[in-house]
């Protein structure tokens, strides 16, 4: 393939290699190896997450003025991205082997982003095989230019002279001219996640809604969302045997309903089991990518267990290793927007109904909380906000994607929930936490309509309603205070969530309506 249009003279260049011969050069050339179960396990080096303190966005005439710039998109000048760009392509240059990976971002025909990824290892090559919704051979034909680029030469540091950067670790998105650079880093999902940036700009401009979420349909058609960040349950409880997944990750809300962007799973694999998670663990076979985990020397069998590299053990694999998925990834208008939060203080109930107002509020708020031994200094329960449950992958505001999110609710009449799977009768240390007997029983009453038409009483601060029955979930757990042995310190202990609340808001309020203000505590 000629890719001398990017300035690439390379000679070894394969375009959408089969996975056999992916395999076969993983093993000669990455120090692959095969897992007992068929996958190709990996590793990324030193890096074994994101680096979203050395991701830089080209600040341009055309699009400077869309940007909610700041700790999430930091600046990078236009000279400064063309000198980065030919460092890559100078690696490009001189590598052994490049491989091409033409595919598509987006399952809904009239949304989807031609992407062209350029790489030098077989297993980035194969990790973007599943993460892209694959062409068809018809279609790889026809494929012409692709919208965006993604020159990933991350074997090979940046220089931290550069621009702004103080790392080798560069990872550069340039809307004007639609690339994505990446040096210093080699772990697969900042390509995955810098294709979700993307199209977090490029949706909203559209009119369509980008979220970090996971979706699943029902016998009837009937679609529910779900938000939430780490350890909140998004993945489990969306994954259910009576309903089709969409999507566990990265989706999109257009006039028609919805869509899933990618066209594979990239899950956690730490404390993996067939008990816990049958779905995830009978997709780990061939054509598989697994990263970053320990298996054992002889039979090649993973300890999902080992830490001993990273807790962020991955897999790569596409939809169709899910039997459960709903191919093509598309659904209805999602009849429940459900907002999942791991409050560690107690306070909040297992299950609120939303107005629309709140459900903005609580969407750009991102809200969970961190417990004591999570981090180094934690020793007591901390609340952690994540604009839209995912702050990180942002380009505009977050009051626009809440905006769109009110907008598509009203218009389609969905319910927005707030669904938590934390801790009650206490905070975390004094309470426990939440039974997922009694949370997946949330979720059914949700789905069946039960909680709509349920009787509800307001929260005297946070002024959702409470429903105060729900079908196999006991009454005095409905409503947390009467769980709390003292229900004085229970009311100092929401009042302290609710400052809390208030606090992160305030960068926000600026730019909020007053149906969005109206929506925090009082």
């Amino acid at each position: 393939m000629n890719l001398s249009q990017y300035g690439i003279t390379q000679q070894h260049v394969d375009r959408n290699p089969a996975v056999a011969r992916l395999y076969e050069d993983a093993l000669k050339h990455d120090n692959a190896k095969i897992s007992s179960t068929g996958a190709l396990m990996t590793n990324s080096g030193i890096k074994t997450g994101r680096s979203p303190k050395d991701k830089r966005v080209v600040e341009d005439p055309g699009t400077a003025n869309d940007i909610w710039w700041g700790n999430i998109n930091m600046k990078i000048d236009g000279e400064s991205f063309r000198m980065n760009r030919q460092r890559a392509i100078d690696y490009l240059n001189n590598a052994p082997h490049v491989y091409v990976v033409d595919g598509f971002a987006g399952w809904d025909p009239k949304c989807r982003v031609k992407v062209r990824v350029l790489c030098t290892r077989a297993y980035h090559a194969l990790f973007m095989h599943n993460m892209l919704i694959m062409p068809t051979a018809r279609e790889l034909e026809n494929f012409g230019d692709p919208d965006y680029v993604i020159y990933n030469a991350g074997i090979f540091p940046a220089d931290p002279k550069i621009g702004t950067h103080t790392s080798p670790t560069s990872v550069n998105l340039n809307f004007q001219t639609r690339e994505l650079v990446i040096l210093g880093t080699q772990y697969a999902g900042e390509m995955k996640k810098g294709i979700f940036t993307i199209m977090n700009y490029l949706m909203p401009k559209m009119g369509v809604l980008s979220m970090h979420c996971s979706a699943n349909e029902g016998a009837n058609g009937d679609v529910s969302l779900f938000f939430g960040l780490s350890g909140t349950g998004k993945t489990t409880l969306s994954t259910e045997a009576n309903r089709k997944l969409i999507g566990d990750d990265e989706h999109c809300w257009t006039d028609d309903g919805v869509f899933n962007i990618e066209g594979g799973c990239y899950a956690k694999c730490i404390d993996l089991s067939a008990e816990s998670e049958p779905e995830i663990y009978n997709a780990i076979r061939f054509g598989t990518v697994l990263e970053n985990v320990i298996a054992d020397e002889h039979s090649h069998q993973v300890d999902y267990t080992d830490k001993s590299i990273t807790e962020n053990t991955r897999a790569a694999y596409p939809l169709n290793f899910i039997d459960n998925t709903k191919l093509p990834a598309i659904g209805n208008h999602p009849k429940n927007i459900i907002l999942l939060t791991c409050d560690a203080f107690g306070v909040l109930p297992p299950v609120s109904r939303l107005t629309p107002g709140q459900a903005m509020y609580h969407y750009i708020s991102g809200y969970t909380a961190k417990v004591a031994g999570t981090e180094v200094g934690i020793k007591e329960p901390t609340p952690e906000f994540s604009a839209c449950y995912g702050a990180a992958f942002l380009v505009w505001h977050p009051t626009k994607y809440a905006e769109l999110l009110a907008k598509k609710m009203q218009e389609h009449g969905a319910c927005a929930w707030l669904v938590n799977t934390g801790w009650a009768g206490g905070g975390y240390g004094v309470g426990k936490r939440m039974s997922i007997r009694h949370t997946r029983a949330v979720i059914d009453a949700i789905h069946s309509g039960e909680l709509a038409n349920a009787p509800t009483v307001t929260d005297p601060v946070f002024g959702f309603q409470i429903p105060t029955t729900c079908t196999g979930v006991p009454t005095d757990v409905l409503i947390p205070r009467n769980c709390w042995t003292d229900q004085s310190v229970y009311d100092a202990t929401l009042l302290k969530l609710a400052e809390a609340f208030k606090k992160n808001f305030a960068k926000y309020a600026d730019n909020a309506s007053a149906e969005i203000l109206a929506g925090g505590p009082k």
